[in-house]
C-alpha cells in the first residue's frame, strides 16, 4: 500500500488511499478483516508496506488495525516504487512459514476457507475484458499452468485480483530475491508474476480461489460502488450509532451513520456512509460517502465522494470534494 492513490484524488492528498472509509472503517481494515476471517484461524503477524512519508499517525492506525484482528502489526516502507515483487520483498523478514499477500486497494466477497495444504492458492474473478489484467490459464485439473499479463488475445477470463496464499513463504522470498539479483525487469519494475512462473517451473503448484465478487477502489466511482455493496453486505447489522441527532429524517437503507452525527429535515440513503461528527440538514443524499466532522446544507447529491472537514452548501451534482474545502 506504498502508492500515492493518484486516480483518487482529491481525497487521497491528505491520506493514503487504504484508510479511505468503506461502510464506516478503512478499506485496509476491511480488507484485514475479511482475509482473516477466510483463513478460518489466528493471523500472527500483519505487515503493512508504506510510503515513508505517511507519517506516524497513519503507522499507528495500521498498528491498531492489526490489533483489533488479534494480529500483532509491522511497519514496512518502500522508498522506491520499483513494481510488486519489490514492494512484498520489503517486508521479507515476515516472509516465512503460511503467507497471505495481499493490495490493500482490493476488496472481495468469499464463501470458501482458505486450504493451507495447497502449495499456493491465487485469487481470482471472471471478467468481460481480460485484455487490462493479469490473468491465469487452468487445466482440466484446476491447477494454474500459465501467467499472461494484459493478453490482446483472450487465453484466459480469469483475472488475478492482487490476493495470494503461498504455503512457502522462504521459496516466494528466495524466489523474489532472485529477481532482483539478477535485474529481471519489466516496464521498468519487478514483477511479481514472474517470482509466481519461476516458483511453479521449479514445482510449486498454485490454485485458482475463486471468488463471488471483486470490489475495486480504485478511483472515485469505484469507490462509491464498492461503498453500496458492503453496506448490502451488512445491511442486517446495526449500522447506526446510539449518538446520531436526528429531526425529520427519512432514512432509506442502507445506510452507515457514525458517531455524534445531527441530519435535519433530510433524506438519506440508500448506500450513504457519514463519518462522525457529520452534520446534514435539508438535504438529499444517496449513494454517496460523506466522511467526518464535514457539513451539508440545502444540498442534493448522488454518487459523490465528500471529504473530512467540508462544508458544501446549495448545489446539486454529482461530486468529489477534498478535505477542509469549503464550497457555498
Amino acid at each position: 500500500m506504498a502508492g500515492r492513490g493518484t486516480r483518487l484524488r482529491p481525497h487521497t492528498l491528505t491520506i493514503p488511499k487504504p484508510l479511505v472509509p468503506i461502510a464506516g472503517k478503512p478499506i485496509v481494515e476491511r480488507l484485514v478483516e475479511d482475509i482473516v476471517k477466510v483463513c478460518n484461524g489466528p493471523v500472527d503477524n500483519i505487515g503493512f508496506i508504506i510510503d515513508r512519508g505517511f507519517g506516524e499517525e497513519v503507522e499507528n492506525e495500521l498498528e491498531v488495525i492489526a490489533d483489533s484482528a488479534g494480529s500483532r502489526g509491522h511497519i514496512y516502507y518502500q522508498d522506491e516504487k520499483l513494481g510488486t515483487a519489490h514492494a512484498i520483498l520489503c517486508a521479507q523478514t515476515m516472509l516465512e512459514g503460511n503467507v497471505v499477500v495481499a493490495f490493500a486497494d482490493t476488496l472481495f466477497q468469499a464463501d470458501f476457507v482458505l486450504d493451507n495444504s495447497k502449495d499456493g492458492i491465487i485469487w481470482v474473478q471472471q471478467v468481460d475484458d481480460p485484455s487490462s489484467f493479469g490473468v491465469v490459464e487452468v487445466n482440466n485439473n484446476n491447477v494454474i499452468t500459465g501467467f499472461v499479463e494484459k493478453p490482446q488475445d483472450p487465453v484466459s477470463d480469469l483475472a488475478i485480483i492482487g490476493i495470494y496464499y503461498f504455503r512457502d513463504g522462504e521459496f516466494l522470498r528466495d524466489e523474489l530475491q532472485k529477481l532482483i539479483d539478477d535485474q529481471i525487469i519489466v516496464n521498468g519494475e519487478y514483477q511479481l508474476t514472474d517470482a509466481l512462473e519461476n516458483m511453479k517451473l521449479k514445482g510449486c503448484e498454485f490454485t485458482p480461489g475463486q471468488v463471488s465478487e471483486w470490489l475495486d477502489c480504485g478511483n472515485k466511482n469505484a469507490t462509491v460502488y464498492t461503498n453500496k455493496r458492503y453496506l448490502e453486505y451488512l445491511s442486517n447489522e446495526n449500522l447506526q450509532s446510539e449518538s446520531v441527532t436526528k429531526k425529520n429524517v427519512v432514512i432509506v437503507p442502507p445506510v452507515y451513520i457514525g458517531d455524534n452525527v445531527t441530519i435535519e429535515n433530510s433524506v438519506i440513503g440508500p448506500h450513504v456512509s457519514i463519518g462522525k461528527n457529520s452534520t446534514i440538514k435539508g438535504s438529499i443524499v444517496q449513494n454517496s460517502i460523506i466522511q467526518t466532522s464535514s457539513e451539508l446544507n440545502n444540498v442534493n447529491i448522488k454518487n459523490s465522494m465528500i471529504g473530512n472537514f467540508v462544508k458544501y452548501e446549495n448545489a446539486a451534482k454529482d461530486v468529489s470534494i477534498g478535505d477542509y474545502n469549503v464550497l457555498t
